[in-house]
């Protein structure tokens, strides 16, 4: 996907710059007797070459760009191009099914899984169907149906974290937020299957945890991870919008700070220009990693499984303590 095709971020100018310089060649190179092979394969080296200096020093504020720009692949496109035979399943049995949430079955690998994901969707339509992201109660509710399913079939799980939170109205309030993200927590914890889970974008707060608390926790390399938004902390702490970027160097949101505390297990490298630009090469990526710990995974017993899922959420307490 070039860079013409997607929005620019603010930090990516020069590169835009060349990717439009491309774009007018090529327009001149269809007129007869117009040979710029040459230039644009200079300018495409050239670009290469921004990508890699740029994407290889990006700034914890400009990873936070990275991991929200509305191009990356989403929760929908991994299961496109990872699941075959996705069946959704919908509805908590309670109240009501939640778009923000995805859940179904389908075969990953010619193995049955259980799939389940929060989807942002891509355009002004399809975000608003799907409340950005950002699941109510009865998404949380339905996850932990579905998590119930895979543990009486033996299916693995797999989920795609992509959301800025849990959706803060006040009819989530009162339908039981809090309680509907900790129970599926403790579900996360209780299973008895193998679960891997992957950060693919933004993995904001409770919302987030909810579906990753699993055996391994993998995160895309310009993805972020945090308690809180950036904007969210600076408003607590400096009560001023002006402190974002202070807010997110404090964070440590990023998938090389929280694989240095011990928060997650494994880094997936982005193509140069990030996930944005490169679809199917990240999302063939991401298929690669899942399936070699799912493999891990499998030589464990239902019992095991559970408890070290457990012990590793416990030593990351007691490791997380020493930097308080």
């Amino acid at each position: 996907m070039e860079l013409n095709e997607i929005s620019a971020l603010d930090f990516e100018k020069n590169i835009a710059d060349v990717e439009e310089k491309i774009k007018r060649l090529k327009q001149l190179g269809t007129g007869e007797g117009i040979n710029i092979e040459n230039e644009v394969t200079r300018l495409q080296q050239k670009l290469e070459r921004l990508f890699k200096h740029l994407y290889s020093r990006l700034t914890p504020w400009q990873k936070t760009q990275v991991a929200r720009h509305p191009n990356r692949p989403h929760c929908l496109d991994y299961i496109k191009g990872l699941i075959q035979d996705f069946e959704i399943l919908c509805g908590d049995r309670t109240f009501a099914d939640d778009m923000a949430m995805i859940g179904g079955i389908g075969r990953f690998n010619g193995q049955s899984v259980v799939v389940i994901g929060q989807e942002k969707g891509n355009d002004l339509e399809t975000r608003v169907k799907h409340n950005f992201g950002m699941a109510k109660p009865e998404g949380y509710r339905k996850t932990q149906r579905l998590m119930d399913l895979a543990d009486k079939f033996k299916l693995p799980v797999i989920a795609f974290v992509d959301t800025s939170g849990a959706f803060p109205g006040v009819e989530a309030e009162e339908r039981g937020q809090a309680q509907a993200i900790a129970s599926t927590i403790e579900r996360c914890l209780n299973l008895k299957v193998p679960f891997v889970s992957v950060v693919i974008g933004e993995g904001g707060s409770g919302g987030a945890i909810a579906i990753a608390t699993a055996n391994r926790i993998l995160m895309l390399e310009h993805s972020i991870y945090s308690v809180i938004s950036p904007e969210g902390c600076a408003s607590i702490l400096w009560r001023s919008a002006d402190k974002v970027k202070e807010a997110t160097e404090a964070l440590c949101l990023t998938a090389q700070d929280l694989r240095g505390f011990g928060v997650i297990d494994e880094i997936i490298a982005e193509p140069a220009g990030g996930a944005q630009r490169h679809h199917q090469e990240m999302i063939s990526r991401v298929g690669e990693v899942i399936a070699r710990h799912l493999k891990e995974l499998s030589l464990q017993t239902g019992d095991e499984l559970k408890k070290k899922r457990t012990d590793k959420f416990l030593k990351m307490g007691r490791h997380l303590a020493k930097f308080e």
